[in-house]
């Protein structure tokens, strides 16, 4: 440790502290403009000068690494006429329009002028102005060139931490202008990171802009509901009405950056597609009732269905209080464990579980990112989660972190990697034993036990060049993370690929790496979905439903007996309705209709279902299939909490009143409970938090007040290994027709996304992405309109050709309703076999005289 004196105040830092870094820690304030926590020191805009005894000139302390015996001064004479000098240079040619600039009253220039700044300009001359107009950079994005002040933050931020690289500077010196290429930021990722970054109004929120002043606003934090990455948000409404998200340093996982789905997504609240008030089908078509008619009918109609199975679907964007008390109303009131909580895959809580019990590290993700090594396994980091991308970037770039990638689709993070590892859709469980075999090959007779005796290199292909290489950069690091995406859950090598995954922990514990996992999920709340047990096989607590022990601790805290024998998952839920056993199938803020793959199938099943309940903010395509529909509240109309990839809780907050006669989803649930004639306690969230609390492991000892700003992190609670697993599965053969797959898109992730006025000003129109070569061969061009064509049905939507992907593969965004995707997939099958092809243009006539040209 060093001893600084700054101001005459002494204290121990680290080496490698800076000068103002140590300042900060005494409290000291010290201006800056360039300086910004998660980027390397700039040292450009001088506002942090300080003396340093010994030496001659004024030092930037954002750049000056402290010394042992250092002695600083941060208020002298000379430092404030310097200050002074400098931000009188700044005001020179700053436009002095606060009345009508949007950073009125939060802006950093107006702060250090107050508190630094000269009385009087010693500046009489023109002020430089670039541009009479302010410049649309995207739909989202405007920009007032005149007030830049050239601290470069956004140009950096853009590079550094979100790897876009969209703006840039042109010119130098006092005419350095910040711009996107060719005056446009039409390819960037629209995350808005710039505008949160930018001291001054000369980047600004187009969706924002004239709306509001800081000081109208009612701020409230919160958490993002777009992916599991668990951002903290802090949202501005005024007089209820949402106006603008931004984000703080010091609080939540994502430290200030947000991505473009949580800066301009949550417009989706105030959707003109809401429910407005409860709904029954009447004579083929949904007849709006009040809330005692909805009740008196379903009270009838449930009675009416009781000697058949039920079963429930419940939403992992729900609060954790809500999915907790679904669960118990389908297992106490409605006596089953047919329970889900994912519309698009099934989870395998077999292997699963162990997975989850042995080697889930609920622990920062900062802190798994600073092990020596990170493999990401599976789907798009960029598109899935974009800040925990960006997070994985800095420690690729700053720490040094090596990062190891295996997947089939190509990402943004790829070009910081040290080994990326392409493998057909399906074959990364193949992979994955590849990379185990050459680990237990390299460690030999180092490696303890036998348990690995009779693993073999897998097949011919799997064992190629690039799974030698992750096992040879693993074998050489002290510590090893594994980042899983839950995009693997939609093959049906699931099982398989878990298989691997845990035996490859397994590998890397015995080698002493001690490596730590997490899942990168894109639906915020889905690890409090299988911590609240809205699983067909585990209870609350990942605990399986056959432990005798486990359900007769629930049974007595919540008074009735729970059934034994493990539930149907959403496949075999349909297959029940399609068979004619279903009798009411409840479904909670989700839509199978448009997320299951096998739409037809999907329709056949709700359609044979004798009553289907859909209770939901929005009316979707399941919720017009429904008998009966309950409109509830929506994102940030009620409170609970969300537990993200990380196993970190946090407060979600209520920031609006339900819309028209919505009630709170804890509400529904009783309202359903009582046409039961039972009653769920405890009701209210405050006391179910205490309940999940006392009964849920994991939770235990958690306060809802001692979440604070950060959330509060849960257990890690081990549960006895399945021990060494199967042997590796057979090498998929090279498809010789196109395969289809899906995920999300930067900008859509799931039904939410896709109600957000400002998201869909941004986003791309429907694309289908293909490779060059594939392409090339099939005669298409970049913006074709294609036909995508499976067994199934078809599609059409326009081509990107992106050179990073691979040969034989094609992928369409999931989060296009219009597409129906869905409809050209079946069930256990993924990847599809598709055709694609051009899609030829015809003239045909709708009327005399008007001709019009069409698909």
């Amino acid at each position: 440790m060093l001893k600084v004196t700054i101001d005459e105040q002494t204290l121990e830092v680290e080496a490698g502290s800076t000068v103002l870094q140590a300042a900060q820690r005494l409290g000291i304030d010290v201006p800056t403009f360039c300086y910004l926590k998660r980027l390397p020191p700039l040292a450009s805009c001088r506002m942090c000068l300080v003396e340093i005894e010994g030496v001659r000139r004024l030092q930037p302390s954002c750049a000056t690494a402290a010394t042992d015996g250092m002695v600083v001064r941060t208020n002298t004479p000379l430092i404030e006429e310097t200050r002074s000098s400098m931000l009188d240079m700044l005001l020179a040619n700053h436009p002095l329009d606060c009345p009508i600039c949007d950073k009125g009253g939060e802006c950093e220039l107006q702060d250090m002028v107050m508190a630094y700044g000269p009385r009087e300009s010693q500046f009489r001359d023109e002020k430089r102005v670039f541009h009479s107009e302010d410049i649309r950079l995207s739909p989202v994005i405007i920009m007032n060139v005149n007030r830049c002040i050239q601290c470069q933050r956004c140009v950096r931020m853009c590079e550094e931490v979100v790897g876009a690289v969209a703006l840039g500077t042109v010119e130098k010196g006092m005419d350095t202008a910040v711009t996107g290429f060719e005056g446009s930021l039409a390819s960037c990722d629209q995350c808005g990171n710039c505008v949160e970054v930018c001291p001054v109004g000369a980047l600004m929120s187009f969706p924002y802009r004239y709306k509001a002043r800081p000081w109208d606003l009612v701020e409230t934090d919160t958490v993002c509901p777009h992916c599991g990455t668990g951002c903290q948000l802090t949202v501005g409404t005024r007089k209820g009405e949402f106006m603008r998200v931004r984000s703080k340093w010091d609080e939540g996982v994502n430290h200030e950056t947000l991505c473009v789905r949580g800066r301009f997504g949550l417009d989706f609240v105030a959707s003109r597609d809401r429910i407005k008030q409860p709904m029954i089908r009447q004579d083929g078509a949904l007849v709006p009732v009040s809330w005692e008619e909805a009740g008196d009918y379903l009270r009838r109609r449930l009675s009416a269905v009781e000697s058949k199975d039920a079963g429930g679907l419940a939403s992992p964007r729900l609060p954790n209080e809500v999915l907790y008390q679904f669960q118990k109303l389908m297992r106490t009131v409605f006596r089953t464990n047919n329970i889900d909580c994912s519309s698009r895959w099934a989870a395998p809580f077999d292997t699963l579980g162990p997975l989850l019990g042995t080697f889930y590290s609920r622990t920062p993700l900062d802190d798994v990112i600073g092990n020596d090594c990170v493999l990401v396994v599976g789907g798009n980091i960029t598109e899935e989660n974009p800040v925990t991308e960006y997070l994985l970037r800095d420690g690729a770039r700053r720490r040094q972190t090596g990062l190891l990638m295996l997947s089939a689709r190509p990402s943004r993070l790829d070009a910081d990697a040290r080994v990326v590892v392409r493998v057909p859709p399906g074959g990364e469980a193949a992979s994955l034993a590849a990379v185990v075999a050459g680990l237990v090959a390299a460690a030999g007779q180092a490696l303890p036990g036998a348990a690995f005796a009779d693993i073999d290199r897998p097949a011919a292909g799997a064992g190629s060049d690039g799974p030698d290489r992750l096992a040879s950069a693993l074998k050489e690091v002290r510590s090893v993370t594994v980042l899983v995406s839950v995009d693997l859950l939609r093959s049906p090598e699931a099982r398989a690929t878990l298989q691997q995954l845990n035996n490859l922990l397994h590998v890397l514990r015995l080698l002493g790496k001690g490596p730590a996992m997490q899942f990168l999920f894109d639906r915020a709340n889905q690890m409090g979905a299988w911590d609240m047990g809205v699983l067909p096989a585990a209870l609350p607590g990942l605990r399986a439903v056959a432990d005798d022990a486990a359900r007769a601790t629930l049974a007595r805290n919540w008074g009735a007996e729970i059934p034994s024998e493990p539930g149907a998952d959403l496949d075999a839920m349909l297959e029940l309705c399609v068979g004619g056993r279903m009798g009411a199938l409840y479904i909670v803020g989700t839509d199978p209709l448009v997320a299951y793959p096998d739409r037809n199938f999907v329709t056949r099943a709700l359609g044979a279902a004798d009553l289907l309940i859909v209770q939901d903010a929005f009316l979707t395509d399941t919720a017009g299939m429904a008998e009966v529909v309950l409109p509830a509240a929506s994102y940030g109309e009620e409170s609970g909490t969300f537990t993200n990839n990380e196993g970190r809780i946090q407060n979600v907050r209520k920031f609006r009143e339900p819309v028209f006669e919505a009630r709170g989803n804890l509400a529904i649930v009783d309202f359903v409970a009582a046409l039961r004639n039972q009653a769920l306690r405890p009701s209210t969230q405050p006391e179910i938090f205490d309940e999940i609390a006392r009964l849920i492991p994991a939770y235990q000892g958690l306060t809802q007040d001692g979440l604070g700003a950060d959330g509060a992190f849960t257990k890690a609670v081990p549960t006895l290994s399945a021990g060494m697993l199967p042997a590796p599965p057979p090498v998929p053969t090279a498809a010789d027709r196109l395969m289809l797959i899906t995920g999300d898109c930067l900008f859509h992730n799931g039904y939410l996304s896709e109600r957000s006025d400002i998201l869909n000003t941004v986003a791309n129109d429907p694309y289908v992405a293909m490779s060059a070569q594939d392409t090339a061969e099939l005669g298409l061009s970049d913006g074709d309109q294609v036909i995508v064509r499976s067994g199934q049905g078809e599609l059409t939507a326009q081509l990107k050709v992106d050179r990073q992907f691979p040969k034989g593969l094609v992928f369409v965004p999931e989060n296009y309703r219009a597409l129906r995707l869905n409809s050209l997939l079946r069930r256990g099958e993924y990847p599809c076999a598709v055709e694609v092809q051009k899609a030829h243009a015809t003239l045909e006539v709708d009327r005399p005289g008007r001709i019009w040209r069409g698909v």
